[in-house]
């Protein structure tokens, strides 16, 4: 997004939010990705670990997969928290605590041994990275047109897909040298340095002061919605699938398909490479065709429900076939992936509104990510029991096709909801 096409969004929206200069808003959008990014490094590191950690601390599959999912069983029910702050408090201010905390949450896991510690840890990195895309949805709709949320929300999803790439490479490499506690050491310190620039943006952010003409709608209003119900679902749908990826990936590669732990990080971190251009590029390309008179809500929902079912169609070829045919269906997945998250925000953000984006997301979020909670839990439970990763494959993919179903059917339209009309 250049800075011509971020002014631009910055004049339409001056009568809602304040006069911002299309240099502060490319700033806002750019640390946005950045934290995104950070975000998905931090809560990604235990997957890549995982191989390590299960050997050295001798756990079962299923104790793995309790780890990977207890992250989710603090996040997701604290951003109702979080949309319930936002409208007492500044998400700028909000989103720089949860980055100290969730970084706080890294470094000490770099030092914790022993399997009860881990899972403390985890639920406290859950609690700290809860606040992230309430708090990023919020200030996107607030300085962003809905038809400007396209690329916005693609670089946001490449953030969230270089993250893992990132994530899987470079901590890969480390382990491999140094071992795993000194991938957890370097990345939270690391991510400590995100929160200089946010603090001086945060500055000029005190200094606009917003208001909005209707108060922003209750949790219940949200879940009376029609709407909501079809971004729920959908993004449960998106969650399971992505973190199925997520969290099994390496041990996959590596003890199902007899890749190396240098293999893993590599094949690993072109397949999130991948994501993260796709996201870029179908953000872009949406928002153009909008620019040109397509309509938003046949652009957003086609983009998505295409994303789910080539997931989908990708999942099983990489569950049927050999080594060659698995590791080409899970890069070919990254593309789908891709398609998906560069509308999955927009969407929301687009049905709440500048006012309600925040409180909105925080509610889908919440009820979405229990996605995260069940995938991991029960791909480990179905690679006990049966051997085989061939019927947790399967399931990811029929819960994508799902998502489709809710993104195309559920939702009505994709257009801002009239909150005045409310009861």
């Amino acid at each position: 997004m250049t800075d011509a096409e971020l002014a631009s969004s910055v004049d339409t929206l001056a009568p809602r939010a304040g006069v911002r200069s299309s240099h502060y808003v490319t700033i806002l959008v750019g640390l946005l990705a950045a934290a995104i990014f950070i975000n998905y490094v931090d809560r990604g590191n235990l997957a890549t670990a995982a191989p390590l950690i299960k050997d050295e601390l001798r756990l079962s599959n299923t104790q793995i997969g309790v780890l990977l999912s207890a992250f989710f069983w603090t996040y997701s029910p604290v951003q109702l928290l979080i949309g319930w702050l936002m409208a007492r408090s500044s998400a700028v201010v909000l989103l720089g605590w949860s980055v100290a905390l969730w970084s706080l949450a890294t470094v000490l896991t770099g030092v914790a041994s022993g399997f009860t510690l881990l899972l403390l840890l985890r639920f406290l990195l859950g609690l700290g990275e809860g606040g992230a895309f309430p708090c990023m949805s919020k200030l996107l709709a607030e300085n962003l047109p809905p038809e400007k949320l396209g690329a916005a929300n693609g670089l946001v999803g490449a953030g969230l897909a270089t993250g893992p790439a990132f994530g899987t490479l470079v901590g890969g490499f480390i382990m491999a040298q140094f071992g795993w506690r000194a991938g957890f050491l370097v990345f939270g310190l690391a991510s400590l340095v995100w929160l200089v620039p946010w603090i001086a943006l945060g500055r000029g952010e005190r200094s606009t002061p917003r208001r909005v003409a209707t108060p922003m709608p209750s949790y219940l209003a949200i879940l009376r919605r029609r709407e909501a119900w079809g971004t729920i679902s959908g993004h449960f749908a998106a969650n399971y699938t992505l973190y199925f990826v997520l969290t099994w990936l390496p041990l996959y590669l590596v003890k199902d398909r007899g890749f190396s732990i240098r293999e893993m990080a590599e094949f690993g971190a072109l397949a999130y490479c991948i994501f993260g251009a796709s996201a870029v590029a179908a953000g872009w390309t949406c928002d153009r065709l909008i620019a040109r008179g397509a309509a938003l809500d046949s652009v957003r929902k086609a983009t998505i429900v295409i994303g789910h079912v080539g997931a989908a169609l990708c999942l099983l070829a990489s569950a049927m076939g050999g080594s060659m045919v698995a590791l080409t269906g899970l890069l070919a997945t990254g593309v789908f992936f891709g398609l998906t998250h560069s509308c999955l925000f927009a969407i929301a953000q687009t049905i709440a509104g500048p006012h309600a984006a925040g409180k909105w997301v925080a509610l889908q979020n919440c009820i979405a990510n229990f996605g995260g909670i069940v995938a991991p839990i029960a791909t480990g439970f179905i690679v006990d029991r049966t051997g085989l990763f061939a019927g947790a494959f399967a399931l990811a993919s029929a819960i994508a096709l799902l998502g489709a179903l809710a993104w195309g059917l559920v939702i009505p339209r994709v257009e801002p909801i009239d909150w005045t009309q409310e009861p």
